[in-house]
């Protein structure tokens, strides 16, 4: 077991979800910084242990152990530190999943510079919309021509002059495109400089207040916000990796998610590597299930965590072939899990899926812990450390069975709670207020404490006098084996002044008609209530989503009022 995880919590192991929630405590050290804290402290006692293991779609395969990640990280923090980053300081991150991201997120975090991941999939308006809120003051990027251009040319609307490196896809970088003018090669630059980093003191040293990390939020309901993050949060995500994930010692773990999503620390960084797991990166350019599966095979993953829309797409393939041995544990977040998902994924790999919920504000706040006997379709029940309460809109707590909104009290300030909105004290003022994070999101309590989410206060849909969630109804038509994916949303309607509206992605071998719509609708209402029922379908090739992968209900609903 892993003497750094017993350094910062009292207890390690747990008899059963009543003992961790009443009992789990954190020991938070002053000044905590994980890149000394932890990925040094490892290069100094378990130089050889593995911390990365990273592949692509091109035969290239990397292993860093903790001392190479402590020696790389020096390297470029050495770099980042010659172009004159200092403490405060924000670095945009555009490395998807190339293993310099790793590299300088360490590196950030020992100058006290904030990171500020972000995908690559972001346009010039995007940039131009984070660089200025966050004052960018330098940009490391993949060497993706398209997105280098947007930068270029954000930066020449803003006036501003960007210190710029480039990550070339090519590790013989004499063989690099000439194009990427005004961007320095990272690769190349960091091999010149010193692998010793001394850690800052003074004034430059950092404090568990400090902001550590910046990430935008998912912005399905309107302009993204910046949510910063403190010292202490990679501490909270002991909870994440080793109560949900089930991580283990010396073991792999991977989570399926982009660095430009903040899921990708939630499993791909700090509760991992505290726990002293190793991470197992796949850095593809284009999602397809049946490489994912291969990786899962070839290196041998034994937990595993992905969003639902990725089990839906394994779960669409011919499996027969694969062997799955290895793999122990999943779990599943970033989106409601449909039960009939868990059913097909218990069916195929033998496990039940450990579903979680959390924000970009938070770390893993309710789940399915390793104890818990998962109901299909339930989030669990709140995480310890976080008094997660359902309150009405008068902020009174919501008897069993009732829906209110998931907020968590603030009295006390737990590791891993955001603080604030970073430069929007009025943001911050509409979600935090009298004691208590207003998450926006709805669900229910059952008499066994098991939380049920119901949608975003945003998206439920008020018909005829009823309320609807829209989970329950995507849940109900994505059982249906011609649907991939659907978004239920609330349409305008003269008579019931909303209707229920099913925006469906259909599975391979099926065509639109109005039979299946049809078909899809009494669907609905032989399983569910049949008011819920969506009066509208509509057939799309795929539903707009966030950069970071989220169903944006709020785009179908203002497209259909414009109509």
């Amino acid at each position: 077991m892993s003497s750094l995880l017993k350094k910062f919590v009292n207890r390690v192991e747990f008899d059963s979800y009543e003992d961790f929630k009443n009992n789990f405590e954190f020991n938070v050290p002053e000044n905590f910084n994980f890149a000394y804290d932890v990925v040094d402290r490892y290069a100094d006692e378990d130089p050889e242990k593995i911390a990365l293991l990273w592949c692509n779609d091109f035969g290239e395969e990397k292993k860093f152990t903790f001392k190479d990640i402590k020696n790389y990280s020096n390297k470029a923090a050495n770099l980042i530190r010659n172009y004159g980053i200092k403490k405060g300081d924000k670095v945009m991150l555009t490395l998807k999943n190339r293993y310099e991201f790793w590299f300088s997120i360490i590196a950030l975090h020992k100058i006290g510079a904030i990171p500020v991941p972000a995908t690559h999939m972001l346009k010039k308006k995007d940039i131009i919309y984070r660089i200025d809120k966050a004052t960018i003051d330098m940009v490391i990027s993949v060497d993706d021509s398209e997105l280098l251009s947007e930068f270029d040319k954000a930066e020449l609307e803003l006036g501003v002059k960007l210190k710029k490196l480039v990550v070339n896809s090519n590790e013989d970088s004499s063989n690099s495109e000439d194009s990427f003018v005004g961007w320095d090669d990272f690769r190349e630059a960091i091999e010149k400089e010193d692998d010793s980093f001394i850690r800052p003191t003074g004034s430059d040293s950092t404090k568990n207040e400090d902001i550590m990390i910046i990430y935008f939020s998912s912005g399905t309901s309107g302009q993204p916000k910046m949510v910063g993050h403190d010292f202490r949060y990679p501490l909270a995500h002991i909870i994440t990796s080793k109560y949900w994930h089930n991580a283990i010692e010396n073991g792999i773990h991977h989570t399926s998610a982009d660095t430009g999503w903040m899921k990708a620390v939630w499993g791909g960084l700090y509760g991992q590597w505290i726990v002293g797991t190793s991470v197992f990166i796949y850095d593809y350019d284009r999602f397809n299930a049946l490489n994912l599966i291969e990786k899962i095979e070839k290196y041998q993953i034994n937990t595993f965590c992905a969003p639902p829309t990725i089990y839906r797409f394994l779960i669409k393939e011919d499996l027969s072939k694969y062997d799955f041995s290895s793999l122990k544990y999943c779990t599943t977040a970033g989106e409601p899990l449909n039960p009939e998902v868990y059913n097909k994924v218990h069916e195929i790999f033998g496990l039940k899926l450990k579903e979680g919920f959390g924000q970009t504000e938070t770390v893993i706040s309710v789940a399915n812990f390793i104890w818990m006997e998962p109901k299909p379709g339930s989030m669990g029940k709140p995480a310890p450390c976080f008094n997660v309460t359902l309150l009405n809109s008068n902020d009174n707590e919501v008897d069993v069975g009732d829906e209110g909104e998931i907020s968590i009290e603030t009295s006390n300030l737990p590791p891993g709670l955001f603080r604030g909105y970073y430069r929007n004290e009025e943001k911050t003022n509409e979600v935090w207020y009298d004691d208590y994070y207003h998450s926006g999101d709805t669900a229910w309590k059952d008499e066994d404490g098991f939380l049920w989410f119901v949608g975003r206060n945003d998206d439920i849909i008020k018909s005829s006098g009823y309320r609807i969630g829209p989970f329950e109804v995507e849940s109900a038509l994505i059982s249906h084996p011609s649907v991939l994916e659907c978004a239920i949303t609330g349409t305008p309607d003269v008579v019931r002044g909303q209707v229920v509206k099913a925006t469906v992605v259909l599975a391979k071998g099926y065509e639109p008609s109005d039979e299946l719509k049809k078909e899809l609708q009494n669907h609905v209402k032989n399983i569910t209530a049949p008011y819920k029922y969506p009066r509208v379908v509509e057939f799309v090739d795929e539903l707009p989503k966030t950069i970071s992968g989220k169903i944006r209900r709020v785009q179908i609903r203002n497209e259909d009022k414009n109509k």
